[in-house]
């Protein structure tokens, strides 16, 4: 791409809104367009390129620091696989965190789904009787302090 590009244009091309546009702009992740006499933003195509690889960033889960981090290694063209490497073992470790809590609440997830069939099955609609998982939550800040 040899031109420039005005924002709703780069906003189609790499799939972004032109607010998440002018959002990496202030948060220095892009550098600040060119302008035309009537004030539009023009981009060229490696502004293009670097909002592909920072959106592409954000789909591995870095946040914008660590993408910013990223940018400086790519920019400054360093020797820089070892530090990507600890920067790529960091995020695994916390995805398989992430991983593990989230197990863990779909395990009480469906304990709560099993409570509610179980008190469902044993009572009619007509009859008035707590729920059991609104028992469960409203005591269970009383549980964890025992644990």
């Amino acid at each position: 791409m040899s031109h420039a590009l005005q924002i709703g244009d780069v906003a189609q091309e790499t799939g972004l809104t032109v607010d998440a546009i002018r959002f990496y702009e202030k948060q220095r992740l892009l550098p600040r367009p060119a302008r035309t006499a009537g004030g539009f933003r023009l981009y060229s195509g490696e502004s293009v390129e670097r909002l592909h690889f920072i959106h592409h960033a954000q789909t591995l889960g870095f946040s914008l620091a660590e993408i910013r981090e990223l940018l400086l290694l790519r920019d400054e063209k360093l020797q820089a696989c070892s530090h990507v490497r600890e920067l790529l073992q960091r995020k695994l470790e916390s995805v398989r965190l992430k991983i593990e809590q989230l197990q863990a609440l779909e395990s009480d997830l469906k304990g709560a789904l099993r409570n509610c069939d179980r008190s469902l099955k044993r009572h009619t609609s007509a009859e008035e009787e707590c729920c059991p998982v609104l028992e469960q939550i409203a005591h269970a800040d009383r549980q964890e302090g025992k644990s």
